[in-house]
């Protein structure tokens, strides 16, 4: 059972790592765990995290939750000076990890980009205390057409540039109304920059899914730490049974279905991931 959500204060934070800076959210709570590194997806950006931040903090989980370059207020350099392939925001990851020193965390992954959280996990298997993935690409997947329309030439760069794509997408993902006051903080880089519609458009012609989640699945089956899955099974756009039957084959995975959350589960059952996470790591990990 979880404690009773206490007001907590999400603050917010930047980082000079090399040429990028990045920003990030973050819960601090007293105590010396390990943080739970959350990692958002496409197109939207760390706010994504608000409810689970704050319900895990109540649990004295301390969160950090960084906009990828290219998303959200961090630096959104040019494909000339960033390259938006999978390899490129792993090196940035790992630097930013670095930059922040945490050498032992949680990791949290969800979405598109969710896959390169995955990535840096199978690479430093060392610094993973427990690894929590909802709907994420982790076997064969496709970028579904809502996504890959926005890099289509002409026509998607005019798309990216529409403020209101985001409000599409995340409703069209999640199955349900986001406010609008919610959708409002959601789409606010777009209003900003056009810097951050060209990075979205870039980062979904590269994402090279067929190789990043076929190496993905093979190293998940040698993973030998704690895994949660914790997944949306009404999600249009990742088939739940082959994930299913990829964890039921890992000895030390469990897989929590949300029959009614879709692809973005954050968004609108934070209570019930939290809860999973929580029930989790007291099973598995502390």
């Amino acid at each position: 059972m979880l404690r009773e959500v206490v007001r907590v204060s999400i603050q917010e934070a930047k980082i000079q790592v090399g040429n990028l800076q990045w920003f990030y959210r973050y819960t601090e709570v007293a105590g010396a765990r390990p943080p739970v590194l959350l990692l958002h997806g496409i197109p939207t950006h760390s706010y994504t995290w608000r409810g689970l931040m704050t319900m895990l903090a109540a649990e004295d989980l301390p969160t950090i939750a960084p906009d990828w370059i290219g998303f959200g207020s961090s630096d959104k350099p040019n494909k000339r000076k960033f390259a938006y392939t999978p390899e490129a925001f792993l090196t940035a990851l790992s630097d930013f990890i670095a930059a922040l020193e945490l050498k032992k965390f949680y990791l949290v992954v969800q979405g598109y980009l969710g896959s390169v959280g995955l990535q840096y996990a199978l690479q430093h298997p060392e610094a993973i205390e427990g690894l929590i993935i909802l709907n994420t690409p982790v076997n064969t997947a496709k970028i579904p057409w809502r996504m890959k329309q926005l890099s289509i030439p002409i026509a998607g760069d005019m798309m990216v540039q529409d403020p209101l794509m985001v409000d599409r997408t995340l409703e069209k993902g999640s199955g349900f109304v986001i406010s609008d006051a919610e959708l409002a903080i959601h789409r606010q880089p777009f209003l900003k920059t056009s810097a951050v519609g060209r990075a979205l458009r870039t980062t979904i012609q590269k994402l090279d899914l067929t190789n990043t989640t076929a190496s993905i699945e093979t190293g998940l089956r040698q993973w030998q730490q704690p895994i949660l899955f914790v997944w949306g099974m009404s999600d249009p756009w990742l088939d739940s049974s082959e994930v299913q039957k990829l964890a039921n084959s890992l000895p030390k995975a469990q897989f929590v279905e949300l029959s009614e959350a879709r692809h973005y589960p954050q968004e609108h059952w934070s209570k019930e991931i939290a809860r999973a996470i929580v029930q989790f790591f007291r099973r598995k990990v502390f």
